[in-house]
């Protein structure tokens, strides 16, 4: 399996320093809603502190957690592709503070240094492989241990 890449540690210096100046400090409370899929995704987060858990609806009553982000995980990545809507849900697990970026304000900079935005495109699809695998690897264990879905 692929190894956990994070956002921030994986861009080079200067380029991570760019992105940085559009950071903005947010924190969430316990248990609360920072996204609901299918809503405009406009911006992304990289957890600072606390952890969050990334869901999906599957009835109208029950939602199942696909993954549990922590320090330095990137959280959001619908901002970067058409139509620009999330794909899953996210609630905080605990009390989480974060780094918030403005995705038109991201993508403006990707425009103005194609390097950073390559990076970011990069670092991006590493991260959602390794989601991806992880989730894959989930599913067999399951698939395993509880015969089909």
């Amino acid at each position: 399996m692929t190894q956990a890449i994070k956002l921030l540690t994986a861009l080079p210096q200067t380029q991570r320093e760019r992105l940085m100046e559009l950071a903005q400090e947010v924190s969430f409370a316990e248990d609360s809603r920072i996204f609901e899929a299918g809503g405009t995704a406009d911006r992304f987060w990289v957890v600072r502190s606390g952890a969050v858990s990334l869901d999906q609806q599957v009835t109208p009553q029950q939602r199942v957690t696909v993954a549990t982000l922590g320090a330095g995980d990137l959280l959001g990545w619908s901002w970067l592709f058409p139509p620009y809507k999330w794909d899953f849900g996210a609630e905080a697990f605990s009390a989480v503070r974060a780094y918030e970026f403005d995705a038109a304000a991201v993508l403006a900079l990707s425009v103005e240094d194609p390097l950073l935005g390559l990076s970011l495109v990069r670092i991006v699809a590493e991260i959602l492989a390794h989601r991806l695998a992880t989730t894959r690897s989930k599913l067999m264990e399951h698939y395993a241990s509880h015969g089909p879905v």
